[in-house]
């Protein structure tokens, strides 16, 4: 008797145990955050966006760090134009002047 007892109880305790119970652990690595690459370089950017502002005169640029916007200044008849672009894609992102 005490040969059947033990299987018999082994598998009502299974058929109530929770489906599952196993606990999934946080994928670390999906979770933290990727580094940044850094910005494009300076020689980049003006590579990119100088060929664009046809005609006018290029005089330099400023970068800021928090925003990592660069902004390109440039001379065309007596106007200053402002192009800001994006320092991770190299895009234009506004344009100010004629």
């Amino acid at each position: 008797m005490k040969m059947l007892v033990t299987p018999i109880l082994c598998a009502c305790l299974a058929a109530f145990a929770p489906a599952g119970t196993a606990v999934a652990q946080p994928d670390r690595h999906q979770d933290a955050p990727r580094p940044k690459s850094p910005p494009l370089s300076v020689r980049e950017i003006e590579r990119r966006v100088v060929p664009r502002v046809p005609g006018a005169q290029y005089l330099g640029f400023d970068y800021d760090p928090a925003t990592e916007v660069y902004t390109l200044k440039f001379l065309r008849n007596g106007s200053v134009i402002w192009v800001d672009v994006d320092g991770r894609t190299g895009n234009i992102v506004r344009k100010t002047g004629n």
